[in-house]
C-alpha cells in the first residue's frame, strides 16, 4: 500500500505512542489484532509500513483509526469526523476534572492580550495543586499577564481537552485563576515541566484554580 508517513519510522513511532498511551503491553495489543508478539515488536522496532489489513487490526487494538495510525491526519484539525449517532454530554465535577489534567501535557492559556483576545498552547505541569508552565522573560505572556500594581495579579483561562477519534468521544476541562509570575526570590517549586518550543523560557507562572469546569462527550 502506499504510505502516507511524514518521516521514516513514524509508523513504529506511533504503534508505540498509543501502546503506551493505553498502557498496554506487546503481549495485550498481539492479542487483540490477532498478531504474535514478535510481530508487534518488529513494527515498532524498524521501518516501513506493512499491508493495509494489518494496519486495520493495529488500529483497532490501539482504539485509533488507520489514517491516525499512518499519519494521515497529522496537519489536520482534531474532530473532522460526524458526530456519534446518540451523543451524551456530561458535565464533570472539580475532582474529576483535576484527575483528568493531573498528568500534565499540552494545555492552552487564554488570556486577553495586547492585540486583543489571545489563546496560546504551553506545555504545563500540575504541581501541589496549581498549573504550571514556562513562557519568556519578556514575551507576550510575561508582559500581557502583569496588572503592574504589585500583589494584583491577571485572572486567566486555561484550557485542556482530549479528543478521541475513533469514537467520537472527548473531554475539556477549564480552570479559571490569577497568573502569578513566580519570582527568582522565591523557594523552587519542584516543577518538571519542558517547553516543546524551547527556547529561553526560564520564567515559570502558576495558576492556582479558583474555577475548575469540565465536560465530557460520550459516543452511544
Amino acid at each position: 500500500m502506499e504510505s502516507r508517513m511524514n518521516n521514516p519510522g513514524d509508523f513504529g513511532r506511533r504503534i508505540t505512542h498509543h501502546r503506551a498511551k493505553l498502557a498496554f503491553t506487546l503481549e495485550e495489543v498481539a492479542g487483540r489484532a490477532d498478531m504474535s508478539p514478535g510481530y508487534v515488536q518488529y513494527l515498532e522496532d524498524h521501518l516501513g509500513t506493512p499491508d493495509r489489513d494489518t494496519v486495520a487490526r493495529l488500529a483497532k487494538a490501539l482504539e485509533t483509526t488507520p489514517e491516525d495510525l499512518l499519519g494521515g491526519g497529522h496537519d489536520r484539525p482534531p474532530g473532522r469526523g460526524a458526530a456519534a449517532e446518540q451523543p451524551e454530554l456530561e458535565r464533570l465535577e472539580p475532582g474529576e476534572c483535576l484527575r483528568l489534567i493531573e498528568p500534565g501535557g499540552i494545555g492552552r492559556v487564554a488570556f486577553n492580550g495586547s492585540h486583543g483576545p489571545t489563546v496560546l498552547p504551553v506545555n504545563y505541569t500540575v504541581h501541589d495543586g496549581a498549573i504550571v508552565f514556562r513562557t519568556q522573560h519578556g514575551g507576550p505572556m510575561d508582559q500581557d499577564l502583569r496588572t503592574g500594581v504589585k500583589g494584583v495579579e491577571i485572572k486567566i483561562g486555561f484550557e485542556v481537552d482530549r479528543i478521541d477519534e475513533a469514537r467520537r468521544e472527548g473531554w475539556s476541562v477549564l480552570v479559571q485563576g490569577p497568573a502569578h509570575h513566580v519570582g527568582d526570590d522565591e523557594a523552587p517549586i519542584g516543577a518538571d515541566v519542558t517547553p516543546w518550543a524551547g527556547g529561553d523560557r526560564h520564567l515559570y507562572i502558576r495558576v492556582v484554580p479558583h474555577q475548575i469546569t469540565g465536560r465530557r462527550i460520550h459516543g452511544l
